[in-house]
């Protein structure tokens, strides 16, 4: 699907992995003071002064976490970035560079790289980071991209998963689940399209989960506005591998348990018709879903009022002793449900669908 007949494809070996490198350092632009050297040396100098640094790496590849039949490539490049970025938000710190390795197969052309690229870079504007550097390399089983992010912050300002307290409200941001559902839709899509190639779907009435799929925004709005609020979260996470996995992490690090209560969950009008359509507890794929990247965090009891009418923020439960447990309280307090983690997990989602295979 990356090929696009009104553009030339140049083979990779036309330009070689130099060529590749100069061609992207050509496309980079540098806004942070804190970068004193990008692209084109053995290493990036960043120079943070009196300040925290904060990394993080993740890994995207090709037939695990996203399938090319229906993710653009501008949109895979926009999505390797953001995902990154989040976990430096998570941090309560300001994300200021990342660096973007690649190993590609001689099946894509320079142009599909270039849109790559192009949608990387367009996220990098956004969040306002620089792409310092990387590693170009090829690969005998189609795409994998590596990105670390770095940022920085004051160590009174850095926020980590263990510091709940009990009694601490639980907070989320915006809504949970669309990127769930987003991912059915295309997935069933697809099926349709593979039997019926002349098969054309209407995703209109799916653009905000698609979009959620496709395009999540890392909550750097967030933490400027937790800031500007002047609210310090004790501990925070983001939502990568869904709600009940996340609290399960910080219910780990922080020992504690958690009472969450499912008519609390924040949905999109979008994810509850979508959750009916498929048959599905629209509040199971906020709970299991992941790849929202909104960001949990928990509170003092005394810092509600600071929050309570922005519509932004979301309280879905407190902290209560690690002795209670985690729970999940169905609507109308009708069920108390222990809480259990059924997010994304590589291996075992790697084992579970060779076996499928």
């Amino acid at each position: 699907m990356f090929e696009d007949k009104s553009l030339p494809n140049t083979p990779l070996s036309e330009i070689g992995e130099f060529g590749l490198i100069d061609r992207i350092k050509k496309s980079v632009e540098i806004n942070n003071k804190s970068t004193l050297k990008g692209i084109g040396d053995d290493a990036a100098v960043l120079d943070f002064k009196d300040k925290k640094t904060v990394i993080s790496t993740d890994m995207l590849t090709e037939g695990i976490h996203f399938n090319l039949a229906y993710v653009p490539l501008k949109h895979l490049g926009y999505k390797a970035i953001a995902t990154n970025v989040s976990d430096i938000c998570a941090m309560n710190a300001t994300p200021t560079q990342v660096t973007v390795s690649i190993a590609v197969s001689d099946r894509f052309p320079v142009e599909a790289i270039d849109e790559l690229y192009a949608g990387m870079l367009i996220a990098c504007k956004k969040y306002k980071v620089d792409l310092v550097g990387g590693d170009t390399t090829s690969s005998r089983s189609g795409l994998v991209i590596s990105v670390t992010a770095i940022g920085e912050a004051k160590e009174e300002d850095l926020v980590y998963r263990n510091g709940v307290k009990e009694k601490d409200l639980v907070v989320v941001t915006g809504d949970l689940g669309g990127a769930y559902f987003g991912l059915q839709i295309l997935e069933r899509e697809n099926q349709v399209w593979k039997v019926n190639p002349q098969i054309q779907p209407d995703l209109t009435p799916y653009d905000y989960i698609i979009g959620r799929q496709l395009k999540p925004e890392a909550r750097v709005d967030m933490v400027e506005l937790l800031k500007k609020l002047e609210v310090k979260p004790n501990a925070m996470i983001d939502i990568s591998d869904g709600l009940a996995s996340e609290l399960l992490h910080l219910s780990e690090q922080s020992k504690v348990g958690f009472t969450i209560y499912e008519e609390k969950i924040p949905l999109d009008q979008q994810v509850i018709n979508v959750g009916e359509e498929f048959e599905i507890n629209a509040s199971i794929g906020a709970l299991n879903g992941g790849e929202d990247y909104e960001l949990l965090f928990t509170i003092p009891l005394e810092e509600h009022d600071k929050i309570k009418a922005n519509p932004n923020f979301t309280v879905i439960g407190f902290a209560n002793s690690l002795d209670e447990g985690n729970y999940l309280i169905g609507r109308g307090n009708s069920t108390k449900m222990p809480l259990t983690s059924q997010g994304w997990d590589s291996f075992k989602n790697y084992k579970e669908q060779l076996e499928e295979d």
